[in-house]
């Protein structure tokens, strides 16, 4: 299992790239192999799939690997944060025959990381990621979480905010955030963290719903402490710090 990081083979650590490397079998979901094109090996076999098809591709990871081949199943970000890890353990561990091969997991940037990465310091203290798609995880569950991670002042990660049929769980969201924090409280929106095209926009709990936002985005909302200045997001860690006097230079 390789976390290929965000997107840039830039941000794809060196122990992802050398199990890319030495694969014989390269299993993975079609845009996520279309970024590594320039570094799969040539003589590697590659089984893309689309979206909705994680269990045949946990399934066929798992058979090639029982037949004897090193298979990498690739997940973007990390693939045990969101990713396939779970999945294809859970389908090895199901066939009874988990002792015939060697599972590893090769951690990755995910997207909290990333998208923080790009708009300064929001994750300097205890934070809550959540998924707001309910393919898998009822919405009403989900929206206890919210309101779980709301009341304890968790700045929030949002994974899966919304897509063309999903629009209405990240306004709901937003009212949950809005009972227990204030309007101005600092938004973040990260699209395409790492890729061609990212886009990283600042904003307010009131007013981050006109940014736009799709399934390649990130949102961050801080808790009661985060701010925004000269366009950075921060969250401060609750060190005590002296004042700098520009004039003494101390």
């Amino acid at each position: 299992m390789v976390g290929i990081g965000p997107g840039d083979q830039a941000h794809l650590s060196h122990g992802a790239a050398e199990e890319l490397a030495s694969a014989g079998v390269i299993v993975g979901y079609r845009t996520y192999l279309q970024l590594l094109k320039e570094i799969l090996p040539p003589g590697g076999l590659t089984l893309g799939s689309g979206m909705r098809q994680e269990v045949e591709r946990a399934r066929l990871a798992v058979a090639q690997a029982l037949a004897g081949h090193r298979v990498v199943v690739v997940s973007s970000g990390d693939a045990g944060v969101y990713g396939m890890a779970g999945l294809v353990l859970e389908v090895l561990l199901g066939t009874g025959r988990q002792s015939e091969v060697d599972f590893r997991v090769v951690p990755g940037i995910t997207a909290a990381s990333a998208a923080a990465a790009l708009l300064g310091a929001p994750l300097m203290h205890d934070f809550a990621v959540i998924s707001l798609s309910d393919l898998l995880t009822p919405w009403e569950v989900i929206k206890r979480r919210i309101e779980a991670a709301a009341w304890g002042d968790f700045v929030v990660v949002f994974y899966n905010p919304k897509s063309r049929r999903r629009v209405t769980q990240i306004e709901e969201a937003r009212e949950v955030l809005l009972g227990h924090r204030k309007p101005d409280t600092p938004v973040g929106v990260v699209t395409g963290a790492g890729r061609s095209g990212q886009q990283v926009v600042l904003s307010d709990l009131e007013r981050f719903l006109s940014v736009e936002i799709d399934m390649q985005s990130v949102v961050l909302v801080g808790n009661s402490q985060s701010y925004i200045r000269d366009g950075f997001m921060v969250t401060p860690r609750g060190y005590h710090i002296e004042k700098w006097d520009a004039g003494s230079g101390k």
